[in-house]
């Protein structure tokens, strides 16, 4: 295979993925094999490939790809999420904009819509993926909503009502009103809030006096039923057993005594709305007050509220204040910062409301799934997330699953006409078990099967995804199948710690209901991609490139490695477009120790230099103690410190050290049992890198060597050490090896600091204990003409130490001494008048006494510092002269 002169990932990464494609590597099948089983964190339908799936999906695959190349039968399934809110507004907003209204069709004309865009845009994020070289097993792929999903969701609902852990009631939940449907708690973000907190007078009933009120929704005020006053606040005492009026609507309420209201707070009165307010709402139930309902759905005022009927909640706040003020009824307003719900979909604040809904208990089913997490029977990476999982589980509440949206799984329970329900699969199912209870049957005489009316509502979209880990190998509708009990449990779960309660914690929790066991073993938390400044990336900031535009510039394993060298697990990534640079680089250097190392001309018959074979015997070694510490990172999911372990093995071992020992010299062949050992390393090099960097590796692999069709890389087994009896011999002759780069480095040092040219033959002089084996290295690495041993070195040497050795470079004859002197003189002079005028700092008495100390402390470590200098200096000129001088 011909090598480009330079490498174009344009060229290279459809090829290869295509070639991955047609050999069926991704593909898998219970076999004899240990299997490796990862499922996707399923993206929404209306998604498309931002940074935070990019690096999600990287790690992913390179946890799949270093499975296959260990001998196991890995797995890793995609899929897709039918995202119930986002996609019924994506639908919405594309039929209004042809100018149709949600509200004009039927529920079965909506989904056709709905299905239509699914099939258009629901594939999207999929096909991007490929882009990256996501291995997955694409026969496999899975959506929440298809026929062998959707059956599952079916199955587990009736399962849990048939249990008694579902359940149908009204209850206080969070509205959205934009996507009109009920939120739970975990789909609610708290942001803090710049508002304001009015002081409203609510005048006592039959008296003259006021009561005063500080609220931040004062458009609430219609739904007061009471107010509250701790029964220990001297301040309100006074309204013990009082009633007050509530303004502008003048309905007449009780007052109420309970500790519950803060004293601190306010004025330590509080009003009631057991309709919009969750502590209200219990107020309400332990004081059996009347609730008001005063919100429509879509959060404009219903009727029950009696005025500013129709309009929206946010223009009744204003309008209100204007009118409590006109009325003499507005004390004051304070600048107030308080956290306010916003709901995770659409971004509008939430509503509490009390609405008919259904819900699944969940203390119970919580209990093994925390021990799981706390004994370590899954593991999370890193454990710091384990005190969070902990505490939500152990507050956790009723998981309200039922949503207002035709876009989802429809709640299979069937309403008759005269009263009651029943909760079945099928219609068909439902109609026989309502004829088979007496009590139904007695209410709804001459019951036909087309009188059941199914439940309007739909279940919330994650209670689809916590089934994903069994429904995608059909673990419930068919639980004794060769897939379940091959691939479940799965190994890995990649995902973001903000989902750690929607999913990762449900998930769980149908493991041990459903399998009786953990449903993977590790969770790894990727942090979340920030810009240079800290923010997260995010559209509406626009300051999130385009991956695919990423992907175009650097390569997709550039952008992979970019992204991987600066996210440890759980962290925060800084995101930086240099970093893809310096991965696009490290595919240039690759690329270019690959065609140096392919252009050697080999002679068989040309012996291996004495060089050449210490630089095989170390880089063996080294290699070795590099494959132990990638496996150690994986072992620790510290994905980003192995990547660099095999980084700074190629860029400073392999081509800064390696290469340069055994490249012949010019127009000269190289031996034939170096090159060997040579295309070896390489091929270790591209095995250990192929999880990072799937393209250029597989291009490389493929052309070290004549590969048959149907081989990869990717199936090719990752290295191996050598062996543990040979491992402290390795690491010996690795010590000893290092001591000769130091040794090689200060030769190189005096060069520099001296001007003599590279190719200047030098002499090398050994005051002490030396070891001769390298002498052969440093000839090369050093241009050395000459190493002798001696017991006093040349006059006018410059010289260096290495633990107890003193080396020593011949300069008589190589370097100009009156010269030198004469710089060496110039710059001395210059230091002394530098340090002059730090000891005139520090001899004024007014600057020590009155400076910061740390300013004083600064100083004098300047005059320390360039002291140091001067002697050095004056030591290099003693041994010019003739007298002893140390580098």
């Amino acid at each position: 295979m011909e090598i480009a002169s330079k490498y174009d990932p344009s060229q290279v990464e459809e090829k290869w993925y295509q070639y991955w494609l047609n050999h069926g590597f991704f593909k898998s099948q219970p076999d004899h094999r240990e299997p490796y089983t990862i499922v996707i964190p399923p993206p929404n339908v209306t998604g498309v490939l931002h940074m935070g799936h990019m690096l999600n999906n990287t790690i992913q695959d390179i946890l799949v790809r270093r499975a296959r190349m260990m001998g196991k039968n890995a797995l890793w399934v995609p899929g897709t999420d039918h995202a119930s809110i986002a996609t019924e507004a994506k639908v919405v907003a594309k039929l209004a904009a042809e100018g149709v209204r949600k509200d004009d069709l039927t529920r079965e004309e909506f989904l056709q819509h709905a299905w239509e865009w699914t099939h258009k845009h629901g594939g999207i994020i999929l096909e991007q993926l490929k882009k990256l070289g996501a291995s997955c097993d694409w026969d496999r792929t899975a959506f929440t909503m298809d026929e062998q999903r959707s059956k599952s969701v079916i199955n587990v609902f009736t399962d849990l009502y048939n249990k008694g852990k579902i359940y149908r009631g009204v209850r206080m939940v969070n509205w959205d009103p934009k996507a009109l449907t009920a939120l739970s708690d975990e789909e609610v973000i708290y942001r803090e809030q710049q508002g304001k907190l009015y002081y409203i007078r609510y005048k006592i009933e039959k008296e003259d006096g006021y009561a005063l009120v500080a609220t931040t929704r004062p458009e609430t005020i219609m739904g007061d039923t009471a107010m509250c006053i701790n029964p220990n606040n001297p301040k309100t005492a006074h309204l013990c057993g009082k009633k007050v009026i509530v303004p502008l609507v003048n309905r007449v309420v009780p007052v109420i005594e309970d500790e519950y209201v803060d004293t601190e707070f306010g004025t330590g009165c509080l009003k009631v709305t057991p309709a919009h307010d969750v502590n209200d709402y219990l107020l309400g139930q332990k004081y059996n007050l009347p609730s008001i309902d005063i919100f429509n759905d879509n959060g404009t005022i219903s009727e029950s509220g009696e005025i500013y009927i129709g309009m929206d909640r946010f223009e009744v706040r204003k309008q209100i204040l204007n009118d409590l003020d006109a009325a003499g009824l507005l004390e004051k307003t304070e600048d107030y910062t308080n956290k306010v719900g916003f709901s995770e979909r659409t971004d509008v604040p939430i509503e509490p409301k009390l609405s008919m809904q259904w819900f699944l208990k969940m203390e119970e089913l919580a209990k093994p799934a925390l021990e799981a997490v706390m004994n370590d029977t899954i593991k999370f990476h890193p454990m710091k997330f384990k005190n969070m999982y902990r505490y939500w589980m152990e507050n956790i509440k009723d998981w309200c699953i039922s949503r207002q949206l035709w876009w989802g799984h429809r709640i299979p329970a069937y309403y008759l006409p005269g009263g009651g329900y029943v909760v079945a699969e099928t219609k068909e199912e439902a109609y026989q078990k309502a004829m088979n209870n007496e009590q139904l049957t007695m209410n709804n005489e001459q019951l036909s099967i087309e009188d059941l009316r199914q439940d309007e509502d739909c279940l919330d979209t994650w209670f689809s995804s916590w089934l994903w880990p069994i429904s995608v190998f059909d673990g419930i509708n068919n639980p004794d199948n060769e897939d379940i009990n091959y691939y479940y449990p799965t190994n890995d779960l990649v995902t973001a710690p903000e989902i750690i309660f929607f999913w990762v914690a449900r998930m769980i929790i149908s493991g041990y209901e459903y399998r009786q066991e953990a449903c993977f073993h590790n969770v790894y938390f990727t942090g979340i991609v920030r810009d240079k400044l800290g923010r997260k990336m995010s559209k509406s900031l626009g300051n999130s490139p385009d991956p695919i535009e990423l992907m175009n510039k650097y390569g997709a394993d550039g952008v992979r490695m970019g992204m991987l060298l600066t996210s440890p697990a759980g962290n925060d990534l800084p995101f930086d477009e240099a970093l893809c640079e310096q991965g696009r680089n490290f595919n240039n250097k690759i690329w270019n120790a690959f065609r140096l190392v392919k252009g050697w001309e080999v002679d068989a018959a040309t012996p291996q230099p004495e060089d050449s074979a210490i630089a095989v015997q170390w880089f063996r070694c080294r290699l070795s103690k590099a494959i132990l510490e990638v496996d150690d990172c994986f072992t620790k999911y510290r994905l980003n410190e192995a990547l660099m372990v095999v980084y700074k093995l190629f860029w400073d071992e392999f081509s800064a050290w390696y290469l340069e020992l055994v490249k012949p010299g010019y127009a000269q062949p190289i031996d034939a049992l170096t090159c060997r050992s040579t295309l070896e390393f390489f091929d270790a090099l591209l095995r250990l890198l192929h999880p990072f960097m799937p393209f250029i590796t597989e291009e490389l692999w493929q052309a070290l060597s004549p590969r048959g069709a149907g081989e990869s890389v990717m199936i090719a087994l990752t290295p191996v050490p050598l062996e543990q009896t040979k491992r402290d011999e390795a690491e010996a002759y690795m010590k000893d090896f290092e001591t000769l780069k130091e040794l090689i480095g200060n030769i190189r040092a005096i060069r520099k600091q001296k001007n003599l040219p590279p190719k200047e033959g030098l002499t090398l002089q050994v005051l002490g204990q030396y070891d001769s084996r390298f002498d052969a290295v440093i000839r090369k690495m050093g241009n050395i003409n000459e190493i002798c041993c001696v017991s006093e070195k040349a006059v006018g040497a410059v010289s260096f130490l290495i633990h107890t050795t003193e080396y020593a470079i011949l300069l008589d004859g190589v370097v100009d001494a009156a010269t030198e002197k004469a710089k060496i003189e110039a710059e001395i002079n210059y230091v002394e008048g530098f340090l002059a005028s730090v000891m005139s700092k520090l001899g004024n008495a007014k600057f020590v006494a009155n400076a910061k100390p740390e300013i004083v402390e600064n100083e004098r470590n300047k005059k320390k510092d360039t002291e140091n200098k001067i002697h050095t200096l004056r030591e290099k000129m003693k041994g010019l002269s003739g007298e002893k001088e140390k580098i």
